[in-house]
């Protein structure tokens, strides 16, 4: 881990920071903040189902081991076990828990919407941290955050100071040259049945599951980026499940490129709010 036990003052308590979601997005920031020194929680969201779970924290919600660039997600049901879990300056505690709970615990410095809801109209958190932050479509600065991050692929990780963020448009950033069509999306609502797992070779065709009774098959051939949970209730019109055509270039676990983009600058919005004056302000990667 890069310089994660690092404080600004040994004896003061670190930030508190919410980020709201346990996506890989939402689980960069949180690495990234916590390697700020920031005390992190992440506030799951079910909405939109979590696929690229080896890139995020969201595991840890069901006890199994995640862990991005050092830092660990461990699962916290009551304030007590968040401040425990906070004891370890490389631990995020990944809750249930919302932000009526949470803000119980002490004042929050930062809130991080990363929820990725991409047609629905974020509310207005400014109120209750010093900072926040609307990550993707429906924010608008000034309106419902302090500043924004952009995640279009025409302008992933830019920092919005005025404005709003581009609205989804349902274009997917190309991996191997396959855009949208290395996703499948739910049909309809129901349970989500599978025992493939993250990782796994897969060709066209090749059937990964079952919703609500009916076979969902690869889209194409490559590796299994991400999948929603087995047992997983969803709605209709969201991921289930994205295959990475690259192969052995394949990319499942960890930060990736868009991911760390987001998550850097994000921080670095964060801290030219609390620390606008400071030449003490590090540079993320």
């Amino acid at each position: 881990m890069k310089d994660a036990a690092k404080t600004q003052d040994s004896c003061a308590p670190r930030r508190l920071a919410l980020v709201l979601g346990t996506n890989e997005i939402a689980s960069a920031i949180a690495t990234k903040l916590t390697e700020a020194t920031f005390a992190v929680v992440m506030s799951h969201a079910p909405f939109p189902p979590v696929i690229r779970r080896r890139m995020s924290f969201h595991d840890a919600l069901f006890g199994e081991l995640s862990q991005v660039e050092g830092v660990v997600g461990k699962r916290a049901d009551t304030l007590l076990e968040i401040v425990r879990i906070h004891t370890d300056p490389n631990s995020v505690a990944v809750t249930e828990m919302h932000l009526s709970d949470i803000i119980v615990l002490r004042p929050l410095s930062v809130i991080v919407d990363a929820r990725m809801q991409k047609h629905r109209a974020p509310p207005d958190l400014s109120g209750f941290a010093r900072v926040t932050v609307g990550i993707g479509p429906g924010f608008e600065v000034g309106g419902n955050c302090h500043t924004a991050i952009e995640t279009h692929p025409a302008q992933t990780g830019a920092i919005l100071s005025r404005g709003a963020t581009k609205a989804a448009d349902g274009r997917s950033r190309e991996l191997g040259e396959a855009g949208r069509e290395r996703f499948v999306y739910s049909h309809r609502h129901g349970i989500w049945r599978t025992v493939v797992d993250i990782g796994t070779p897969v060709s066209k065709n090749m059937q990964l599951g079952r919703l609500s009774g009916t076979p969902v098959l690869a889209p194409i051939g490559g590796v299994l980026r991400g999948i929603a949970r087995d047992g997983a209730r969803v709605p209709e019109g969201v991921k289930l499940l994205e295959i990475d055509p690259r192969k052995r270039q394949s990319c499942w676990t960890g930060m990736d490129e868009r991911g760390r983009a987001i998550a850097c600058n994000a921080v670095a919005a964060i801290e030219n709010f609390i620390l606008p004056r400071s030449r003490d302000r590090r540079v993320y990667r």
